[in-house]
């Protein structure tokens, strides 16, 4: 790829990434959105979350493995006794790396 192509492929996605990143906030500066869009907006954080997880979970190179999936389990049961994300997080590292070390 010469300078010039990348040049041109550069400020292609530049443009496009301003254009689906700015436009939209400039174009909604100051407006009320309706409760079914603020709902809607709001479900897109967990959605790309949960999707970060399964990706971790179900790895289509390694196939199914349940040390991920009991990690995740127990991080569950402490989500729903703790709501605390920290723990969550130490407990979920934690019972990987333990479940790691069993054959």
């Amino acid at each position: 790829m010469s300078d010039t192509d990348f040049l041109v492929f550069y400020l292609c996605v530049l443009a496009t990434i301003l254009a689906c990143r700015c436009v939209p906030l400039l174009a909604l500066k100051g407006r009320e959105l309706s409760p079914r869009v603020s709902e809607a907006l709001s479900l897109i954080p967990p959605a790309a979350f949960a999707a970060l997880v399964a990706n971790d979970l179900f790895d289509p190179t390694v196939g199914l493995s349940w040390q991920p999936i009991a990690a995740a389990a127990l991080v569950v049961v402490v989500a729903r006794r703790t709501s605390s994300l920290i723990w969550c997080a130490l407990v979920g590292m934690g019972a990987y790396a333990l479940l790691a070390l069993v054959p």
